[in-house]
């Protein structure tokens, strides 16, 4: 079975990232997939095993999804957005894939529904037509108008054979964040929770008893750095680990280094065992978004976390007050963080200690897989 995942990442990487963890679970299964990326490079992330193409990249201007720029931070024009168009459909037509799947659209990307489009246009002209599926995470940002919903509805009908929904339906239930019609409901596809393999602890047990601060892989999560640093000096006898991503990561670090003083604070570049140290960590601080929640559920690691909520966001703050029923897991409003905020609440959290681990509901990655496999065979 040949698969092709089109996704683009906007602000962070998250969304990719689940991509991959998607992609790596049909590998597993020995399939040849093939990950188109429209975003900023993420280099980084795992993708052992797939072809990954990436189109001439964006990103949002800040939380603005309607303004897009490319690299060097101008405003993508015409000629860009054509030249990424015509990429993906050549990657469509050339791959000719058994099973097509869009990450987020039509849900999301709305600013990008050229590029999608004529990406299904190409794959519905093909003979065979390939299984066509979307996939989202548990949890949208609602629609701001109705004509929206009605507008995604009307595409997943002429498009698309189903919508892979990576929740678990008795947890959090799509229509929590979006309309779900009855003829919507027909076409969704829960599958459970899209997570890698349960980290193993750290060989070298980086992270043991540390406050682990990650705030995705953009310039949203400054703010949330500078709060631990100041929460930091509070707490003189708990050492804290920032790790720090995306493109201007380097200058973000220089500056946070220098608030640091003697704080007991180590500010870094993003690693590619951080969730190796998830386990040993004392607790975590981050945002709320999909991957990183898992990642806390996985690991039972004591939790802080601050919702991404700028520009009418409401997903990550959703997220989080589900979560905050769990023990040893508090959840700070952006609008209302500081240092002596957090560091009470990092020492409420690591003294109520690890929460009990449980393995069930995490094989969403390999439930797709298995969906998409018998979507096909019925369409022979």
């Amino acid at each position: 079975m040949k698969v092709l995942i089109v996704v683009t990442h906007l602000l962070g990487t998250g969304h990719l990232s689940r991509a991959l963890t998607l992609g790596r679970a049909f590998v597993a299964n020995g399939h040849e997939t093939f990950v188109v990326s429209g975003g900023m490079p993420a280099p980084q992330l795992d993708t052992t095993g797939m072809t990954l193409l990436g189109l001439p990249p964006l990103r949002s201007d800040g939380t603005d999804f309607t303004r897009l720029l490319t690299q060097d931070g101008t405003v993508a024009d015409e000629g860009y957005m054509a030249a990424r168009s015509a990429a993906l459909v050549e990657a469509v037509r050339s791959f000719a894939p058994d099973v097509m799947i869009t990450e987020l659209y039509p849900f999301g990307r709305r600013s990008l529904a050229g590029e999608f489009l004529a990406a299904l246009e190409a794959a519905r002209e093909m003979r065979p037509r390939p299984v066509t599926l979307g996939s989202v995470r548990d949890i949208l940002a609602p629609p701001s108008k109705p004509s929206k919903a009605e507008r995604a509805e009307q595409i997943i009908a002429e498009h698309y054979d189903g919508v892979l929904v990576h929740s678990d339906q008795s947890v959090v239930p799509l229509n929590v964040s979006w309309p779900v019609s009855e003829r919507l409901e027909g076409r969704l596809f829960y599958t459970g929770f899209v997570a890698p393999p349960p980290p193993a602890p750290h060989k070298d047990a980086i992270g043991q008893g540390e406050v682990l601060v990650s705030a995705g892989g953009g310039p949203v999560g400054q703010p949330i750095f500078r709060a631990a640093i100041e929460a930091a000096r509070k707490m003189p006898n708990r050492h804290w680990r920032l790790l720090v991503g995306g493109q201007d990561a380097k200058a973000r670090i220089e500056e946070l280094r220098k608030r640091v003083g003697d704080a007991p604070v180590t500010v870094e570049p993003v690693r590619p065992d951080f969730r190796q140290m998830l386990p040993h960590a004392a607790a975590s601080v981050s945002m709320c978004g999909y991957n990183t929640a898992l990642d806390i559920l996985q690991t039972g690691t004591p939790a802080v976390f601050i919702p991404f909520d700028d520009g009418n966001e409401v997903e990550q703050s959703l997220r989080a007050r589900t979560l905050a029923e769990m023990p040893a897991i508090e959840v700070i409003p952006s609008k209302t963080m500081n240092g002596d905020l957090l560091a009470e609440a990092v020492g409420r959290v690591i003294s109520s200690g690890p929460r009990s681990v449980s393995d069930q509901g995490f094989d969403g990655a390999a439930q797709s897989v298995r969906i998409a496999k018998e979507l096909l065979e019925r369409r022979r």
